[in-house]
C-alpha cells in the first residue's frame, strides 16, 4: 500500500483524460459511495457530470451539496433491490447519456444474524444489492463505457465489496434458498463478483475493472436495521471505533486506485495490496450458471 502522503499527492495531481468526465455512483447517497462521489467531484474541480443513484432523495441532495458549485449533477431514484427498477433506470440512462467514464458500485447493508428476506422477484435483498443490481448496472451500461473507451477516455468500473473474502459456491443453490446466512450471503456475493468481473473484463479489454474490499468502514450500513435494535446504534458505533475507519480516510486509498490508468481486471483486498494472480475461490469454477 502506498504511503498516505504519496496517495494524497497522487490524488491531488489526478487529471482525467476527458474534459468533462461522466461518473455514476450507485449507492452514492451514503457511506463510502458518498465519500467517493464527493472526492471525485473535488478532484475534477467540478468539471464533471455526476449521477447519484439511490433511494433517498434527501440524502442524495446532501451528497450533491458537497460538490463544487459548478459541478453538473443529478439524482436518479432507484430501489436497486428490484431488478425491474434497475432495468428502468439503466434504460433511461442509456437513452440520454453519451458515454460513461466511471461506474462506482457500493449499495448494500450490513447484517450478521438476519435471515433471508426475499423480494417480490424471488431474490434475497442482500444478494440483490451486493450482486444482482451491480451486475445489471455493469451489463446494461457497458455500451456507454465502450463509448468512452473508443474515444480514448477513461472507462472504469469500481465495485466496493469484498475482494479476497469470498467462499466456495454451491452451484445447486446459487440463490441461497436452501441454506442461508447473512455472512454467507456476503461472502457468496464476493465470489460471484469475482466471476462476473473476470467475464466482463475478458469481453471488454479496453475497460478497467476493479473489485475492492475497503475493510470495516464506519457507515450507516453497519448500524442495526431492526426497530428494536436501533436505540443501540450509538453503542454499536462506539464499540466499532477500534476496528473501523471513516469513509473519508478509506476513500483516499480507493480514489488513488480508481485514478490509476491500469486496464484489465484487478482485485484489491483491505490493505490496498493489488492482487492480480491470487488464489480466489472463483478460480477454477466452471460453467456460466452464476450469470442467472
Amino acid at each position: 500500500m502506498p504511503p498516505l502522503a504519496q496517495v494524497l499527492k497522487s490524488n491531488a495531481a489526478f487529471t482525467p483524460k476527458s474534459s468533462k468526465p461522466v461518473a455514476l455512483f450507485l449507492g452514492g447517497t451514503s457511506g463510502i459511495g458518498r465519500a467517493m462521489a464527493t472526492r471525485f467531484a473535488h478532484y475534477t474541480k467540478g468539471e464533471a457530470h455526476i449521477v447519484v443513484v439511490g433511494r433517498n432523495q434527501q440524502a442524495a441532495q446532501a451528497t450533491i451539496s458537497s460538490f463544487p458549485s459548478k459541478t453538473s449533477s443529478e439524482f436518479v431514484e432507484c430501489d436497486a433491490t428490484l431488478m425491474k427498477n434497475v432495468g428502468a433506470t439503466t434504460s433511461s440512462l442509456l437513452s440520454r447519456l453519451p458515454r460513461l467514464n466511471l461506474l462506482v458500485l457500493s449499495p448494500g447493508f450490513f447484517s450478521v444474524f438476519a435471515g433471508r428476506e426475499e423480494t417480490s422477484e424471488g431474490i434475497d435483498k442482500k444478494l440483490a444489492l451486493l450482486y444482482y443490481a451491480r451486475w445489471r448496472f455493469v451489463h446494461d451500461l457497458m455500451p456507454l463505457l465502450r463509448n468512452a473507451a473508443d474515444a480514448s477516455e477513461e472507462a472504469k468500473v469500481y465495485s466496493v465489496l469484498g475482494a479476497g473474502t469470498g467462499c466456495k459456491i454451491d452451484l445447486e443453490d446459487l440463490g441461497l434458498k436452501k441454506l442461508y446466512g447473512a455472512v454467507k450471503a456476503a461472502m457468496t456475493a464476493a465470489t460471484y463478483t469475482d466471476l462476473a468481473m473476470e467475464k466482463f473484463s475478458a469481453d471488454n479489454p479496453s475497460v478497467q475493472f476493479t473489485h475492492a474490499f475497503p475493510g470495516l468502514v464506519r457507515t450507516p450500513m453497519m448500524l442495526p436495521r431492526h426497530w428494536l435494535l436501533k436505540p443501540f446504534a450509538p453503542l454499536v458505533t462506539m464499540a466499532s471505533y477500534p476496528f473501523t475507519v471513516s469513509p473519508e480516510v478509506r476513500v483516499r486509498l480507493n480514489s488513488h486506485s480508481s485514478s490509476s490508468s491500469f486496464v484489465g481486471l484487478r482485485r484489491i483486498p483491505t490493505l490496498g495490496i493489488v492482487r492480480l494472480e491470487a488464489r480466489f475461490h472463483a478460480q477454477g469454477c466452471k460453467g456460466r450458471r452464476y450469470w442467472l
